[in-house]
């Protein structure tokens, strides 16, 4: 089986701003992705032999990105695989360079969701729960309230914490010129919050928003030949369930195999022990205050019910042990689906050069992203990446 570690790297990105951008198209926003990456990496559009396309949206994807970007015959795929459409595009860009086929070649994730007039995902039909009103902000209140029994955590005391990752995403948020919210919000504003699917309130929930963001991809040996600060990718693991695990009385709410089963493989694939130690910082699926919560643990940040204690002691800040969401997560970003793992890799890829501003972290020399989406607890897909310098 083709090993992708060190095999090939990244020598540009590009990411929008993300938020309401009513004044933008798609094709103004896959520009603006795009040409920073072009920029950045030192070529043209010209270079590119092939380009994969993440989003979740209706259209001819070859003709989405080869109009916009004037893309001579070039071969375009695209792909969709829920909150993960973004990585599963950056996926597919490596393997083709690791396999040999391209050298150069470009992985683009976008979403236009703002004008769309719906509330967050794309619609679901034909499935049973979500026949039966079954909401994602339900599906993470669930597992709330069950993480918060299963460890005897005191409600109130389990919605505190879940309010210091707010609080600090926020935060990391107000350095970040590319976030869709800029601004802090204090313990008592994440407390009182209006309850969207308790005990989740308002800013326990990250946002919809339109965003794009590129990588350009290009074989190891060659990558000096572009800049002198390419970041390399060390693993790349998706996982999917099948969907049946919630159906079994045991199945424990407070945990997600497809979370354990793929950091596993990009652990014994990059030789990682103590990720706690040798992990510099890590962007994680914020999609609710909770899920970053149990990523900490799934992941093995810290142990399995200690994560309240963790967060307590700072250990996931700027300034702690292992920082995570450095560039405030979906918590400041939203989540324009197709782009959101792009974006997560442009803020380890910016962290790993030392570029990123004002939340620059001391030491970034081997970095972390995380998706977990779809549209059902137990039949989730997981994506995990490992970069370094």
């Amino acid at each position: 089986m083709l090993d992708i570690k060190d095999r090939v790297a990244i020598i540009g990105m590009g990411c929008t701003k993300f938020g309401e951008n009513w004044d933008k198209s798609v094709d103004d926003m896959i520009v603006e992705a795009a040409y920073e990456a072009f920029e950045d990496a030192g070529i043209e559009p010209g270079d590119i032999q092939a380009a994969w396309a993440g989003t979740t949206g209706s259209g001819s994807a070859g003709g989405s990105l080869a109009r916009p970007l004037k893309l001579q015959h070039v071969p375009v795929t695209r792909v969709e695989n829920g909150c993960a459409t973004g990585s599963e595009a950056f996926r597919n860009a490596a393997f083709a360079v690791a396999a040999g086929i391209y050298d150069i070649v470009l992985a683009i994730g976008f979403e236009k969701m703002k004008d769309s007039g719906l509330s967050g995902l794309p619609e679901v039909s034909g499935h049973p729960v979500f026949d039966q009103g079954m909401t994602t902000p339900g599906m993470f209140g669930l597992v709330a309230n069950r993480y918060f029994h299963r460890y005897g955590i005191d409600p109130v005391e389990g919605k505190r914490t879940l309010a210091k990752i707010s609080v600090k995403n926020h935060h990391n948020g107000t350095l970040n010129p590319k976030a869709h919210f800029q601004r802090e919000v204090t313990m008592e504003q994440v407390m009182n919050a209006p309850i969207i699917a308790s005990p989740l309130g308002l800013y326990d929930c990250c946002a919809v928003s339109d965003g794009a963001a590129a990588a350009i991809i290009t074989r190891s040996e060659l990558a000096r030949n572009f800049r002198d600060d390419p970041v390399y990718v060390k693993e790349l693991e998706v996982s999917s369930a099948p969907g049946e695990s919630h159906l079994l009385a045991g199945y424990e709410f407070g945990s997600f195999s497809e979370n354990t089963v793929t950091v596993k493989r990009v652990y014994q694939g990059a030789g990682i022990t103590d990720p706690l130690k040798q992990i510099d910082l890590a962007i994680v699926h914020d999609c609710f205050s909770i899920n970053e919560l149990i990523t900490y643990e799934d992941l093995g940040f810290c142990p399995r019910g200690k994560g309240k204690e963790y967060v307590d002691a700072g250990v996931f800040s700027l300034e702690g042990e292992l920082p995570v969401n450095t560039d405030g997560g979906l918590k400041c970003f939203g989540h324009p689906i197709g782009a959101t793992g792009l974006r997560m890799i442009y803020e380890v890829y910016k962290q790993l050069q030392g570029k990123a501003g004002p939340r620059q972290l001391k030491k970034a020399e081997l970095g972390l992203t995380h998706n977990l989406g779809g549209t059902l607890i137990g039949s989730w897909t997981c994506f995990i990446g490992l970069f370094s310098r």
